[in-house]
């Protein structure tokens, strides 16, 4: 797959494609039929998405809502098998353009696009003036398709980004894995710590959650994918998302024990997926207490990532 961070001087091999476009934030099961609608014979898939969330941008200070961070998204989108992926900064100038000036731009004049496929909800161009019959009558007057996808539903109900955000906030993973089509995943770089979990006897790899949706605190059942370095592969392990109640008040991270691994992983990227909710963060009277729990812990995570 490749990537490109603007939509200007792209060579022809790179233009062409037939996109979907939109946030994709989760790359859920309707995202995912939209992008398996776009695909055309004889064109290249092409991915059309903006860093950061729209947003994000007219409200930085707002709660974090996102469910993947762009890393999270490309690996997930190379996986359904995007061959061009156009991640457009969204900033002033792109913010500011008018749905008419954004097809014939962006769409038109930057990624030569064949043809274009959303979801029947989508809306774009400045104060979200456009929608899909826009861009239809946009398609007619530039010369590509439009497709719009339907709307997918789950049990009855549409999916959503804001009804996987409810799943993983009341600690139900594996609705919103249903919902996604696939495990929830926090990707990043393993941060250094204070190096309790090693002096415990259970080493964690570290990363932090700025600007992600958190889901409920506690601790899972993970699956880890060391994305990077001498260690990639797959790992069954236990993690702890929170604020760490034992030692004070801290900034909510991710503290991953991978199973029967003895490896170095710092700055190495991991992908940790959230499999099953164990128990919520608790504060113990001593650390042999905290030492007893997490042994528990690794023992119930074995188990239940030993059905799947």
């Amino acid at each position: 797959m490749r990537t490109h961070f603007h939509w200007t001087g792209l060579p022809d091999a790179d233009r062409g494609a037939s996109v979907a476009m939109g946030n994709f934030d989760g790359v859920h099961l309707g995202h995912q039929a939209v992008i398996a609608q776009a695909r055309r014979p004889g064109a290249p898939l092409g991915i059309v998405t903006f860093e950061p969330h729209p947003r994000q941008f007219f409200a930085p200070q707002a709660p974090a809502f996102r469910l993947m961070n762009a890393e999270a998204r490309t690996h997930r989108l190379e996986k359904l098998g995007v061959d061009q992926l156009y991640e457009l900064p969204f900033d002033a100038v792109l913010s500011g353009m008018t749905a008419e000036e954004f097809v014939s731009e962006v769409l038109v004049a930057g990624l030569g696009v064949s043809h274009v496929t959303v979801g029947a909800d989508f809306c774009f161009g400045k104060g979200r003036k456009g929608n899909v019959d826009t861009l239809r009558r946009a398609g007619e007057e530039h010369g590509f398709g439009v497709t719009i996808a339907e709307l997918v539903s789950f049990e009855g109900e549409e999916i959503s980004s804001t009804a996987i955000r409810t799943a993983l906030a009341e600690g139900r993973p594996r609705d919103a894995a249903r919902m996604l089509g696939h495990w929830h995943r926090i990707e990043g770089e393993i941060l250094h710590g204070d190096k309790r979990g090693r002096d415990l006897g259970f080493p964690t790899a570290n990363m932090g959650v700025a600007g992600l949706h958190l889901p409920k605190l506690g601790v899972y059942a993970v699956k880890v994918d060391v994305l990077t370095g001498l260690h990639q592969g797959t790992y069954d392990g236990a993690a702890s998302l929170g604020v760490r109640p034992m030692f004070g008040e801290n900034t909510p991270n991710l503290e991953s024990f991978l199973f029967d691994f003895g490896g170095n992983l710092y700055g190495e990227h991991l992908s940790v997926a959230l499999v099953d909710y164990l128990r919520p963060e608790m504060k113990f009277e001593d650390l042999d207490a905290l030492v007893t729990q997490m042994r528990t812990d690794c023992d119930r995570a074995r188990a239940v990532l030993g059905d799947l």
